[in-house]
Order: structure tokens, then sequence, then C-alpha cells
């Protein structure tokens, strides 16, 4: 029997990047994070449009799961978003390949995702933290194109996707319910 540790047990090993803005830090997740996290993805308001309910503890642990999982195994994931001066969690964005059942396949290309906490909806921060999170994501994502997946009643979403340069594919469902599928190209609008 023999054990092996470290970056050969893994095609890539990545370092998860920590970007700082004026007011952010996105950062990695920390086992600390879980219960700030819970109260985000508990919240009526948060989850209107992700998926309308609130999730369990255990779903709000297997997402930071996946979120971290992502940077080891594609390079890229999701980002615990925290507010500078208070130091408290207000969000999580990244990228991700959730490998979704959808027509047409946006398998294989980043998917930028987002969540606030709704104390902090309207004070820029999706704005800001995105724009870092992109910057980002044109010089380290595997291809040009990105996408996001934002329900059609989620006016605010649609309004900030805009600014950030998305542009509206198609009109298509998931898991039985209606979404918009947008793309960017890298270079796109004004990350």
């Amino acid at each position: 029997l023999r054990f092996i540790s470290g970056p050969a047990m893994n095609d890539r090993v990545a370092e998860i990047p920590v970007l700082h803005t004026e007011r952010l830090i996105l950062r990695p997740h920390r086992v600390s994070d879980i219960e700030a996290s819970m109260a985000m993805w508990t919240d009526p308001e948060v989850v209107r449009y992700i998926g309308g309910k609130p999730s369990t503890e255990q779903q709000t642990w297997g997402r930071m799961m996946n979120y971290l999982g992502h940077w080891q195994l594609m390079g890229y994931g999701y980002w615990c978003v925290e507010e500078r001066t208070s130091g408290v969690l207000v969000g999580e964005f990244g990228f991700a390949d959730f490998r979704r059942e959808i027509t047409p396949s946006i398998r294989g290309i980043p998917e930028l995702g987002w969540a606030l906490r709704s104390h902090v909806h309207g004070k820029g921060y999706a704005t800001e933290g995105l724009r870092a999170a992109m910057a980002w994501g044109d010089m380290h994502l595997p291809i040009p194109r990105t996408v996001c997946l934002i329900d059609p009643e989620n006016l605010p979403s649609f309004k900030l996707a805009e600014k950030l340069g998305f542009r509206e594919q198609t009109r298509t469902n998931y898991s039985g319910k209606p979404i918009v599928l947008l793309f960017r190209e890298r270079g796109d609008g004004r990350a």
C-alpha cells in the first residue's frame, strides 16, 4: 500500500486567490463561515430567485464543499465575500461548472453566480465584487466565454448582468422552471 499526498494526487491543485476591492475581500471559504452562510441561504429574500426555498445546513455545507472542490478540480470556483471594515460574510460570488442538465448545454463553460445577504442589497457590493471576480476570470479562465442563469422575474440581477457585459442568449427551462441564459465573451462589457 502506497500513500500519495500533495499535487501528485490531483491533476491540478489550485491556490485560491484572494481579491481585494475598496470595500470587499473575496477569499476562500472557511469552516467558520458556515453560520453566516446559513443565515444567508435561509433568508427568503436571498433564495427568492435561487430555488425559492431556504437551504438546510447540509445543503449549505455541501455548497461550500462544492465551491472549494471547484477550485481544486477546475482551477476556478466561488469566493466567500467579506466586508472589509466589519469582517462579516456578506455573500458568495464565483464561477462554476455545475454540469447542469439544460438546453442549450453550458457544460464546460464557466458560469458566473452570486448571492448577497439581504441587509447589503442596494449598496453596490455585487457590482464591485463581481467586477473584481470577472477581471480575475478574464485573466485566468480556460475559455473566453462565461454564462449566467437568471430567473426571468429577477430584474435587479438582469440590470447587474447587463452592467457586467452579459447579453441574453436564450430563454429556456431548468429544473422545470423558466430561466434566462446570458453570455459574455472575454473583453465584452464593463467588467
